[in-house]
């Protein structure tokens, strides 16, 4: 659920870059936009300190909520993570025995299934190169009567062979394009500099520049894009230097594992890593305590927007930094997590007393998506809430599915399941509110939250700038837990109603359309909206400092989970 922060475009043997605007790094507005109130502020933030102060004017007293975060990992003693790390309190750390019985040793912070004695996957296949590779020669192999015969047996797998058989074709191709590309022009980041000649990136200067050779003459293209960006148009060529290798890093980073190990048939690190049967979906026991791996940044960034805490010179602080604490489930590569591993995160994370489950990933295909909606519906069962980021493709998942979803068939009426809410991503310009690779729908998209320019936790004690409707997700994980920890009888379905039912709208360029609810989520209002349709008092949600009157004690009714 990565999203590339640079886009680029290749033209008659030149390249025409189009860099995200830099965020500043000493902004602090722009570090804690997405809590911002809207009614005051006309930002689509999520209004989190009224919210705060809504439920605290009611006499209620928070109990701490679990959120599981199934992701790449967590640096679980980032500073300002650590004192919001959720810890097993049936654990001994480090003594290598399952005190708790629950089949995972030294499962202090959560757990990590995609590793083992022998190490952690970092970069997995892509799903759609595991699919071709185990159908293709089921279907297309060089008998075309067997061919015809399994394809006619198996009409679901071959429906689904094909679609990843395009998927495969057409993504392989551009990664390998894009590796080309970026190469390209991280090479020619010498000759813009020297063009430059020590001199501020602007237009008078490129107009006085004249390349005589083509690698000159495609740096300046670069140039020319880079100077209509206000970020880092006149900058010095130091600085345009620096700004140039890190988005070219970036950039390459992201394509050249695609193009070398996703996209790759011959590429499998599952077997002498982990060493499960892939195949066999009742396995369970497996991974290892391993809570960041190899990569765990975009894990982290999530854990901080839900669960941050403001920590020495940084102000960056999650919506439910007052209330929650996080679980660590590690499911997720570099490339696509496997289902038998979401599923068995799933129901890790609530079988150990997570009652929201944040999820910021997703692939177009799944061979096992049986076993992962099985595990959606315990998690309903045991009234868990599960938030899912709606994808980075700018797709309508009407059209274009979007796996794991609560959907079983895009043409159904509701999901069979009461307990997922599905988040696409806004920005901070209330005139081109929809970010703009968020995946959307009217029917399978619930709302949209704040998911451009996050700025958040990463590792090495870092903070850095990310988006993609992996941030967005978190910000609605961390607003469910806000209402939950002050109002712990409400229910799954409650929490959903209440955010859904309570956004900031908006109906430039066609945003209403966007989503079920047609907005941005308004924590605040929705607390308001709980606590007056569902919210039942419970004395121990009640402030010690106001005596309790004669009332009725109940048990609180579960939890959400995700």
């Amino acid at each position: 659920m990565k999203h590339l922060l640079i886009a680029a475009a290749f033209y008659a043997g030149f390249a025409t870059v189009t860099a995200q605007t830099a965020a500043p790094e000493n902004d602090k507005d722009l570090k804690t936009w997405y809590h911002k109130d809207y009614a005051t502020t006309k930002v689509y933030g999520v209004n989190t300190e009224n919210a705060y102060k809504f439920l605290e004017s009611k006499g209620l007293k928070p109990k701490t909520v679990v959120v599981g975060v199934l992701d790449s990992g967590v640096e679980v003693d980032h500073p300002g993570l650590v004192k919001n790390m959720w810890k097993n309190p049936n654990e001994i750390p480090n003594n290598g025995i399952d005190d708790d019985g629950n089949g995972y040793v030294d499962d202090v912070y959560g757990w990590n299934f995609i590793g083992g004695k022998n190490g952690d996957i970092d970069v997995d296949n892509m799903e759609v190169t595991r699919v071709v590779k185990k159908y293709q020669s089921v279907f297309e192999g060089d008998d075309s009567s067997k061919n015809k015969a399994n394809q006619a047996k198996m009409p679901e797998e071959f429906a689904m062979y094909m679609k990843a058989k395009d998927v495969f074709t057409k993504k392989s191709q551009e990664a390998k394009q894009s590796v080309q590309l970026y190469t390209m022009i991280n090479n020619a980041i010498p000759d813009m500099i020297k063009l430059l000649n020590g001199k501020n990136l602007t237009k008078e200067t490129l107009a006085s520049i004249k390349p005589t050779t083509q690698q000159e003459a495609m740096a300046m293209q670069v140039l020319s894009q880079m100077s209509g960006d206000p970020q880092i148009a006149g900058k010095s060529a130091a600085e345009v230097e620096t700004y140039l290798k890190g988005q070219m890093k970036e950039a390459l980073d992201y394509f050249t594992p695609q193009a070398e190990k996703g996209y790759n048939l011959d590429f499998d690190p599952r077997k002498e890593i982990v060493g499960d049967n892939y195949d066999d979906y009742s396995e369970k026991k497996y991974g290892n305590n391993h809570y960041e791996g190899p990569d765990a940044k975009h894990g982290t960034h999530v854990a901080g927007i839900i669960a941050g805490l403001a920590n020495g010179s940084e102000n960056q602080y999650g919506v439910a930094s007052r209330v929650a604490k996080i679980m660590t489930v590690r499911a997720v590569p570099d490339g696509d997590e496997r289902d038998k591993d979401v599923a068995n995160a799933v129901r890790y994370a609530v079988d150990n007393g997570a009652k929201i489950l944040n999820m910021s990933f997703g692939k177009p295909v799944s061979p096992g998506k049986n076993v992962v909606w099985d595990a959606f519906k315990y998690a309903e069962s045991k009234g868990v809430l599960l938030v899912k980021a709606a994808g980075n493709e700018n797709e309508d998942i009407a059209e274009h599915q979007y796996f794991p979803t609560n959907f079983k068939s895009q043409s159904d009426e509701k999901p069979f399941i009461n307990n997922m809410i599905v988040v696409g991503s806004n920005t901070n310009d209330s005139n081109a509110l929809k970010s703009s690779f968020s995946n959307y729908d009217k029917k399978m998209v619930d709302v949209f939250a704040p998911g451009s320019e996050i700025y958040s936790t990463v590792p090495d004690g870092k903070y850095e700038y990310l988006q993609g409707t992996s941030m967005a997700s978190p910000v609605v994980a961390g607003s469910a837990a806000v209402l939950l920890a002050y109002m712990p009888n409400l229910k799954p379905e409650q929490i959903i109603e209440s955010l859904v039912k309570t956004t900031n709208t908006s109906t430039a360029n066609g945003f209403d359309n966007l989503s079920r609810s047609a907005g941005v989520i308004d924590v605040a209002k929705a607390a308001e909206y709980a606590y007056k349709n569902f919210y039942k008092a419970d004395a121990s949600t009640k402030s010690t400092n106001k005596p309790v009157k004669k009332q009725k004690l109940h048990k609180s009714i579960d939890k959400t989970k995700l």
